[in-house]
């Protein structure tokens, strides 16, 4: 095997971060976890990440962050805080279109290891109570598609995680004590989803 020591970029807002559980249960360090455990060499992830991040606050920050010129796997989650505050679905693709190219070249343009995470539905926890949980869902699903159409455009990998977070809605363990942001058993989902993919890439 080989005795190169993978590096990994994580980008995004408070889902990837892991708001409310300790660093070790975010999902990116669990992803390099389970890439250790199954026998690879993984640096601990950097994580440019903050709550409350739009998309063009994570791209702001990036242009304005000292980061390394390349990377093995960048992955990239956000959009939520978009939907959240009511910003416009055609800014945000946009964004996200210039997030991607900008991860895309950060693996030495290797697009396919770049990975999209979905954005979570929030409208689930009990922290959208006297929400419209039926709008927040519609919406949720638009940002989504947007993200996955610009992946599949720029042929990086996505994804889907919303559907596993909406299962919070009869399963409060997925959630932290906040009622909004997801547990490390939560995480652990999305960690195995994005592991899976890391370690395919990382055999060749």
């Amino acid at each position: 095997m080989s005795k190169h020591h993978y590096t990994y970029l994580a980008l995004g807002d408070s889902y990837t971060i892991g708001e409310s559980v300790a660093l070790h249960e975010s999902f990116p360090y669990q992803t390099v976890q389970l890439l250790r455990k199954a026998g690879f060499p993984f640096l601990a992830p950097e994580i440019l990440a903050k709550t409350g991040w739009t998309s063009s606050e994570l791209a702001e920050h990036i242009l304005h962050t000292s980061l390394s010129e390349s990377y093995d796997f960048v992955s990239l989650l956000i959009g939520v805080n978009n939907q959240y505050r009511g910003l416009s679905l055609d800014d945000f693709i946009t964004d996200f279109e210039f997030l991607l190219h900008k991860a895309i070249h950060l693996t030495g343009n290797k697009a396919d290891h770049v990975i999209v995470l979905s954005i979570p539905d929030w409208g689930q926890t009990p922290f959208a109570k006297g929400k419209d949980a039926e709008l927040i869902r519609q919406e949720i699903d638009m940002f989504n598609g947007a993200c996955e159409s610009a992946a599949r455009k720029n042929q990086t990998h996505f994804i889907s995680i919303t559907d596993d977070t909406r299962k919070a809605a009869k399963d409060k363990s997925l959630l932290t004590s906040d009622q909004l942001h997801y547990s490390g058993k939560e995480h652990a989902v999305w960690a195995a989803k994005t592991a899976t993919i890391m370690q395919s890439l990382s055999r060749k």
